[in-house]
This record gives C-alpha cells, sequence and structure tokens, in this order.
C-alpha cells in the first residue's frame, strides 16, 4: 500500500510538473526549456510594466519547477534501495526477490501446474486440462437416426426416428475422483438426464460411485449404446432392470477390479423406478454381480478372450403405488406380445404387483481377434401379495401367483476386414473412408465391415386366479405368452466414429398380440446412422 501511494503521489507531481513546463513553453513561444527570465523576449509594442509582470511570472513558475523536483528526489529517496526510475513518465520499480512477477506469462513458467489450461484432443474427445493432468474434462455425445420398415399385420408405419441425441461431459478431479453428466435431447418423455454421477477411486479394487446411472446387472447393460453389435438389444433386455428408463436410476454402488482386472464386481442399491424418479417402498432394489477374466494375462491362451459371470437383484414393489409388470414392447417396437403399460397406449392392460421381485442373470463373452460370441440367460420373477383388491371389480385382499419370465440371447459376429473386436467399444478402423485417421488408422480404403447374427428370446407366463365367493365375484385370466427373435445384421465403420448399421429382424409372435394381431411372422429392417464425438 506504501508504494501505491508513493508511486500515486510521484505520478500526480510529474503530472503537474509537465503541466507547468507546457504552460511555460507555450509562454515562451518556445518547445525547449523555459529561458532565462532576463532573456524573456517581448513584443517591443509592451510597456514596461507588462513586460516587468511577464518576468515575475516566468521567475515564479521556474520556482515551482525547482520545489517539484525537489520533492520527487525526497520520495524517491524514500524508497530504499528499489531503484526507481523515471521513464516516459512512468514509475519502474525493481521486483523483490521474495514476490512472484505480475506477468501472466512468467506466472505461468514459475508455476505450470496451476494454469493456464491446455486442450486438444486426445484422438478420441475433445479435452479441457490443467498442465499436470490433475483437473479434465471432455464434452462428448453421439446421435442414433434411425430408419424403421415394418411388415405384418397391426404393424407400425415405417418412419424415420431420431432414436437418441445425447450430449455431456466426462472428467476427472485428480486420480481419485471422475464425474459424468449426459443428457438426451431426443427424449420425448420424462428427464432428459441420463447419467449423473461421481465415481470416487480410492484404490482399483475399491471404488465407489453415486447418482443416477445404469444399474449393474447384466453384459448388455454395461456395453454403452454407441458398441453395441447389432441396432437394437435383445429380447432378454426386457427383463432388465430400468428396462424402460434406459436401464438407469437413482442409486449407489461399490465396485473394483481386482487381481489385475481378472475379477470385476459390484454391489449396489437402487430406486429401481427409473429417471429421477423416488422409491415407492423403504426397501431398495439391491444389485450384486461377478465377471471373471481367468485367462486375462495369458496372451498365448486361447481362452484368454473368455469371460463369464452372473448377476442377482432383489427389489420390492408396492402395488397401492401402482407398481406394475415390465413393458413388454419388442425393441424394434414391431408389436407388444405381453399385456403391459405403454406411453403411446395407456389402455393396454397390465398386472398389478405388489412384494418382493427377483431376477437373475447368467452371462458369457468369447473374444478372439474380429470376432465376438456373447451369451446370456435371465429371469424375473413378481410376488402379487394381496393384489386381489386392486384389480377391476375388486377380488378382495387375495394373493395371486406370481408372475414368472425368462429371456435368452447368443449372438456372434466377425469383422471382414480384420479389425480386433473391443468387448466394449468401437473397433480401430485400419483403413478410413472419407474420415481422419482414428486410433491405429492407416491409409485410406473402404472403413471396417462387420457381419452378424443373432437369437434372443423371452417367454412371461401369468398364472390367473378366480374368486367366486368375492363380494363382487370375477376372474383373472391365464397368460403364458412368448416371441423371439433372428437377426441378420451388417455394420459398415467409414471412420472411428461413424457407424451405418442395419439389420433384417424376423420376429415371431406366438400368441395373439396385445395391439389384437393374431400369431404371425413380423419382418422389420432397422437402418441406423450414428456418430459421435
Amino acid at each position: 500500500m506504501r508504494r501505491f501511494l508513493t508511486a500515486s503521489a510521484v505520478l500526480l507531481l510529474f503530472f503537474l510538473a509537465t503541466s507547468c513546463l507546457t504552460l511555460l513553453a507555450q509562454s515562451d513561444g518556445a518547445g525547449g526549456a523555459p529561458a532565462d527570465p532576463s532573456t524573456v523576449v517581448v513584443s517591443p509594442n509592451a510597456s514596461k510594466e507588462e513586460v516587468q509582470q511577464l518576468r515575475d511570472e516566468v521567475a515564479a513558475q521556474q520556482q515551482t519547477i525547482e520545489e517539484l523536483k525537489a520533492m520527487v528526489e525526497k520520495l524517491a529517496t524514500q524508497q530504499g534501495s528499489g531503484d526507481p526510475r523515471v521513464v516516459n513518465a512512468a514509475i519502474i520499480q525493481q521486483q523483490p526477490a521474495d514476490e512472484e512477477p505480475l506477468d501472466v506469462a512468467q506466472k505461468s513458467a514459475a508455476k505450470p501446474g496451476e494454469f493456464p489450461l491446455t486442450s486438444g484432443w486426445n484422438g478420441e474427445h475433445f479435452f479441457i486440462r490443467s498442465p499436470d493432468g490433475t483437473f479434465q474434462i471432455q464434452p462428448y455425445g453421439y446421435v442414433n437416426g434411425d430408419y424403421r420398415a415394418y411388415r405384418g399385420d397391426g404393424a407400425p408405419p415405417n418412419t424415420f426416428l431420431i432414436r437418441r441425441a445425447r450430449f455431456g461431459f466426462q472428467g476427472n478431479y485428480g486420480s481419485h475422483f471422475q464425474f459424468a453428466l449426459l443428457t438426451d435431447a431426443g427424449s420425448t418423455s420424462g428427464s432428459i438426464v441420463r447419467d449423473v454421477y461421481i465415481n470416487v477411486k480410492v484404490i482399483p479394487e475399491f471404488q465407489f460411485q453415486a447418482g443416477q446411472f445404469k444399474e449393474p446387472f447384466a453384459q448388455e447393460i454395461a456395453v454403452g449404446a454407441t458398441n453395441l453389435d447389432f441396432v437394437e438389444r435383445g429380447l432378454q433386455s426386457l427383463l432388465y432392470p430400468g428396462a424402460s428408463s434406459a436401464y438407469r436410476s437413482p442409486g449407489a454402488t461399490i465396485h473394483g477390479d481386482i487381481a489385475g482386472s481378472k475379477i470385476q464386481y459390484w454391489v449396489g442399491a437402487f430406486n429401481g423406478h427409473g429417471y429421477v424418479i423416488p422409491a415407492t417402498t423403504s426397501e431398495p432394489e439391491v444389485i450384486g454381480r461377478l465377471r471373471f477374466y481367468p485367462w486375462r494375462s495369458n496372451k498365448d491362451s486361447v481362452l484368454q478372450g473368455l469371460a463369464f459371470g452372473g448377476a442377482i437383484a432383489h427389489g420390492r414393489t408396492r402395488g397401492l403405488s401402482n407398481d406394475v409388470t415390465f413393458n413388454a414392447t419388442m425393441p424394434d417396437n414391431s408389436y407388444v406380445f405381453f399385456p403391459t403399460t405403454s406411453p403411446a397406449s395407456p389402455s393396454y392392460s397390465s398386472f398389478v404387483v405388489n412384494g418382493p421381485t427377483e431376477r437373475y442373470n447368467g452371462e458369457f463373452t468369447y473374444l478372439k481377434g474380429p470376432f465376438a460370441l456373447r451369451g446370456e440367460y435371465d429371469t424375473l420373477s413378481y410376488a402379487r401379495d394381496g393384489v386381489g383388491s386392486l384389480e377391476f371389480g375388486g377380488l378382495a385382499f387375495l394373493s395371486a401367483p406370481e408372475i414368472r419370465a425368462k429371456g435368452w440371447n447368443i449372438a456372434a459376429t466377425y469383422l471382414l476386414t480384420g479389425e480386433k473386436r473391443p468387448e466394449n467399444g468401437v473397433p480401430r478402423v485400419k483403413h478410413p473412408w472419407l474420415g481422419p485417421e482414428g486410433p491405429g488408422g492407416g491409409p485410406h480404403g473402404w472403413g471396417a465391415w462387420e457381419v452378424g447374427i443373432r437369437y434372443s428370446g423371452v417367454q412371461v407366463k401369468e398364472p390367473g386366479f378366480s374368486c367366486s365367493t368375492c363380494f363382487t365375484p370375477g376372474s383373472i385370466p391365464t397368460f403364458n405368452d412368448h416371441t423371439d427373435q433372428f437377426t441378420f445384421g451388417l455394420n459398415w465403420y467409414p471412420n472411428y466414429w461413424v457407424r451405418y448399421g442395419t439389420e433384417f429382424n424376423i420376429d415371431r409372435l406366438k400368441q395373439p398380440s396385445m395391439i389384437g394381431a393374431p400369431p404371425q411372422n413380423y419382418f422389420v429392417v432397422l437402418q441406423r446412422l450414428q456418430f459421435r464425438f
């Protein structure tokens, strides 16, 4: 503060001195220093009194200048060893050794970990981060644009569709905290928030994640939407937790990688009712999952790419909160094979459930170069304790038999152009077409081509019951419906960030559909143009 006041006073004094010098020069009519009062040139027409008055004014100005110079020298002397110098009417103060330079570039050089932030491209995402990597944030997103064509009685019309339009950020605070935020602009109902969470990585073997994210129940849940082998997931995905809300729910989980990721585990608790929706009971949906890679580190073993595991989930539903059975609309939207709620047609019947809900999963994946083989089996059961009074007409407080469902999926893919198929990722295109080279890319060519085949199915049994002694006698019919699907797919990756996928589905409806269609085969062609960043 003292230096600031001193510098301000010096600047003020020099301003006054300069002003006086300017006035004096104007009075003398010269551009240099003022002359001695005795040598001042005056007009020959001036009187003696005017000449003397002018000389007195010049003498007074010179005295003022001398006083100002003395004050400046005195103030400069009081600064000690700073050695101030006057340059172009500005004070240049020598920087003390214990203070940092004020120049931003010099400050950055002195402490490179502070700023400026760096930005760039890491080969897959844009990023902004501190030079030491302590803080990093990456924008990312993807868009799925579909065209869907159907053939079959009661099938929906052919249509263009924006299946997903997601954008978000991911990043880290140091090496122990990761975060993500993902929204979906293509959402037509409910919340647009998909992921919002923070993951605390204490050590690889022990991590804690909380927020809203996918419930870790099965391998096709873990696969990101941009990395699916086919346009849509298999029919077994209808039985996943949160299937009607992109498999996401608010909750928390403990997870980790053991023995160099040969063992992975997840234990979590979730609301289990979809996006940002509170629980309807005080008992959360609890999920436990294990996945094993026994030969992961054995590069010479033919089983190096084999992984297998399973999961179990337990939750509770509440009939008074209108909890009902899962949404049984086919993933390609061709028909509804089992009574369920539907956003498009609220008149569809459904079954009220009340009590424990159990899910079980078994899975495997085998990867070998460009080849991938995946299989999965899932079961689901709903209790219906005391639901009679919640049915149409009221059937007292009778309990109905459990609703049981099972689903299966087996799929194989092969990259014709020889790229390696990752477990949860996009193939690194060797020869991109009309696009930038990605990770591992070489000269331009025709991109990467992949073929696939899949068989999946689902079956649901709902035992009915009746009550002839009720105040209002009635009954609930029995349903034992199942459907399956054959899929033939082709994927083309022009480059690492763009994918064109097309698949041909044969959907076999075994019992009359809830849309009133008789048992038959539906033929569906799905096409998807996907780009991500």
